[in-house]
């Protein structure tokens, strides 16, 4: 797969099939659009062509709205994508100015004159242009104007499925990692550095790994301790994997004052700081706790491996 930073760098092309969206998470529901791309562009011997945006429009649109955290980050998205088979991914800067094009402007600029569609297809909610004024009926409309083709994906064919970006997301912030995994097709991840932490975990006979996330806009599951696989710097590879257990939270039995993740890899003992992990996760054991002491971490905290082993089997 090709991917483009800017849609000026795409060559034009005389058989796009093409989409567009945010595509966050990369879930069931996105998989059955570009699975549909996918195919389509091979029966017309042409090529698929994802349009995608970055930032999210919400985070242009109204940036005094922190709230909104997203699935996957910009390099997590377009691994998953390209997982899917598509020949082309535009990650396109989404502007203020490109916000306020008129639908009739991104049809001729984007779809025409930049991309070169043959064929469209687009979800049957899908708006675009300024004031998300843009729908099917003005992409039909336009369609025997410019010579391209438009399929909708129908409303019951999504609804099918019944998930969203957005169902995702609240499955996560309570951590319930299963339905989450159901809506994406894959267990929900995270990628990031290991840093050094101050090695409690060590002292009380389980070292962890302290993940630093670097994409702010990442969204964080509930606090709690997870059943977690573990990949190691090449992501994809096999046998590069480990078990082990995930912990989120402030750590409140030492009146930690910062939210840490944390990962015990079972039956590992490499030096890993500096190196890239992502965290899949699989189970929610249970909710953070303070304890008195570490020794009753220590006794809890033991618990909480046997049920995480019981779980992987």
């Amino acid at each position: 797969m090709k991917v483009y930073k800017h849609l000026n760098e795409f060559q034009k092309s005389n058989n796009a099939v093409a989409t567009i969206g945010t595509f966050d998470g990369v879930h069931i529901g996105h998989r059955k659009i570009i699975s549909r791309l996918v195919e389509d562009a091979r029966n017309m011997k042409g090529e698929s062509v994802i349009l995608t945006f970055f930032p999210h429009p919400r985070m242009i649109l109204h940036p005094e709205d922190e709230s909104l955290k997203l699935i996957t980050t910009i390099q997590e998205k377009t691994e998953l994508i390209e997982s899917l088979g598509v020949d082309h991914l535009i990650i396109t800067p989404f502007t203020r100015d490109f916000s306020n094009l008129s639908p009739e402007s991104y049809i001729e600029q984007i779809l025409i004159e930049r991309i070169g569609i043959r064929k469209i297809i687009i979800g049957y909610d899908h708006r675009f242009g300024k004031d998300r004024a843009g729908n099917f009926a003005l992409l039909q409309h336009y369609s025997s104007v410019y010579n391209y083709e438009i399929e909708k994906i129908a409303e019951q064919d999504i609804h099918d499925v019944a998930v969203s970006s957005t169902k995702v997301r609240e499955a996560l912030l309570h951590g319930d990692v299963k339905t989450a995994a159901d809506f994406l097709g894959y267990p929900f991840h995270l990628t990031g550095k290991v840093i050094k932490g101050d090695q409690i975990g060590r002292k009380i006979g389980y070292p962890t790994a302290n993940l630093l996330v670097e994409e702010a806009y990442k969204l964080i599951p509930a606090d709690g301790i997870y059943a977690a696989t573990i990949e190691v710097a090449q992501f994809g590879t096999t046998g590069n994997e480990w078990k082990g257990m995930a912990y989120i939270g402030n750590r409140p039995t030492i009146n930690g004052m910062l939210r840490n993740i944390e990962v015990n890899i079972f039956d590992f003992d490499e030096e890993i700081y500096g190196k890239t992990l992502r965290l899949h996760f699989h189970h929610f054991v249970r909710g953070d706790m303070k304890f008195n002491g570490l020794d009753e971490l220590r006794a809890q905290i033991s618990r909480d491996k046997k049920s995480v082993m019981d779980y992987f089997g």
